[in-house]
């Protein structure tokens, strides 16, 4: 299963992905979690020690001009297009408790892609992760869908838009369904976060018409104690790993359902 989480800046994406990631983990199944935001803190959410010290991949130069044959910065130069990136997972990847971490770094330009070598290389790994890969991989994207192509695209599970109760918040999911839209990307669905009350369940139903929403983490103090103490959050608020756990059961329905893909 690859499954894309994305919505407005702090919502609760890493806090989805995290969530996620350990309840597969827990299940038995092969986990390969992926930090596509600059911003996120996917290896500290997850409780891997000295998240700092892990280099995004975008800033490995010397990989970077290995494989594409160019150096980042370098202007006019010339370099491959589709350079080998199926020994990068066992190579980059940082492991834990069952789930496996890469941290791609930012993707300069969305949509096509950035046509310079560290934009290069981290789309050919995105494309091996979603096509190739025969595991659980989720996806922790900014605040868009733009690491995601129309190849890449056909391989995601589930997109899931993560929202507030708050109007930025749900005019910033209608804009990635609209992406979604374009790149053909039918399965996607919705999780609200740092919900308190039915009245704000409901104006995220009434907002949403016609939205497929997975679920509703109820806002909990001991997620920010979590973080202001650089505490893994996997741990720390029951009712939030409850209700994730509970998104994961119907993941995994909705895949048992799901017709096989033509080989």
């Amino acid at each position: 299963m690859k499954i894309a989480i994305s919505g407005k800046g702090g919502v609760g994406k890493t806090l989805l992905a995290s969530l996620l990631s350990r309840a597969f983990a827990e299940a038995g199944y092969s986990v390969l979690a992926i930090d596509a935001d600059p911003d996120a803190n996917l290896a500290a959410n997850l409780g891997f020690p000295d998240p700092d010290k892990i280099t995004p991949i975008s800033e490995l130069s010397d990989l970077i001009e290995e494989r594409v044959g160019a150096r980042p910065g370098q202007s006019g130069s010339f370099f491959k297009l589709n350079p080998k990136v199926d020994d990068l997972p066992e190579k980059l990847s940082v492991g834990l408790d069952g789930i496996r971490l890469m941290v791609m770094g930012r993707i300069k330009r969305g949509g096509t892609g950035c046509y310079c070598p560290e934009g290069t290389l981290l789309q050919a790994l995105l494309s091996h992760l979603l096509l190739q890969r025969d595991e659980v991989v989720i996806l922790d994207m900014e605040a868009g869908i733009e690491h995601l192509t129309r190849g890449t695209a056909s391989a995601v599970d589930k997109l899931i838009v993560v929202v507030e109760p708050g109007r930025r918040s749900l005019e910033t999911a209608q804009r990635i369904f609209g992406l979604a839209r374009d790149l053909k990307l039918k399965n996607v669905g919705v999780v609200a976060n740092k919900v308190r009350t039915e009245a704000q369940k409901q104006f995220i139903r009434d907002s949403l018409p016609g939205a497929d929403i997975l679920g509703f983490i109820p806002y909990d103090e001991a997620i920010i104690d979590a973080d202001l103490g650089s505490r893994s959050v996997t741990e720390s608020s029951l009712p939030a790993i409850a209700e994730v756990k509970k998104i994961y059961q119907g993941l995994i329905q909705s895949a048992r359902k799901k017709p096989k893909k033509a080989a």
